[in-house]
């Protein structure tokens, strides 16, 4: 499983995207771009700002990918947030509505418009969601694995003479 934030995961996560029939028909006529900012945490590994964008048509994904911050910056709507939050998103313990209601997430763009067309942000993160868990799920049983290999590994070494 890719890890989150890569192109390897949002390849992925358009497929969900292109995949649902709810999505499809929840934004049949939303058009445009959004970006997304997982704002550089140091403490957490994340050294620099990281930018993406989904291409939106008409209830497909065009388009996801991580993109320079001159690019990014030209998405019309643009979602800010520092990686934790992003990660709260993914694993569904933050609605991203209310993350933006409560400033938890920042909008950089035309509110009224966003909230006047017909994209479901609940069916868009909702894949996303899937994305991130499955993501989770992959990385505890590499964990897991790893463990097991180390035990193994330390057990046969004790064995010998």
């Amino acid at each position: 499983m890719a890890l989150f934030p890569s192109d390897g995961w949002l390849a992925i996560y358009q497929d969900r995207i292109n995949a649902s029939s709810e999505y499809a028909d929840a934004a049949a006529t939303w058009e445009g771009v959004v970006g997304f900012v997982f704002e550089a945490e140091p403490d957490r590994g994340i050294t620099e700002d990281l930018w993406l964008t989904l291409d939106l048509w008409h209830g497909a994904c065009r388009e996801a990918r991580m993109v320079t911050p001159e690019e990014g910056e030209r998405a019309p709507y643009l979602i800010r947030a520092p990686y934790f939050r992003w990660k709260e998103v993914v694993r569904g313990e933050l609605d991203p509505v209310k993350g933006m209601m409560q400033g938890k997430l920042r909008l950089q763009g035309d509110l009224a418009m966003i909230a006047g067309r017909d994209l479901d942000w609940q069916k868009l993160i909702a894949d996303g969601e899937w994305v991130g868990k499955k993501m989770e799920e992959e990385i505890d049983l590499a964990r897991r694995q790893e463990s097991q290999e180390r035990s193994r590994d330390s057990d046969s070494n004790g064995d010998e003479p």
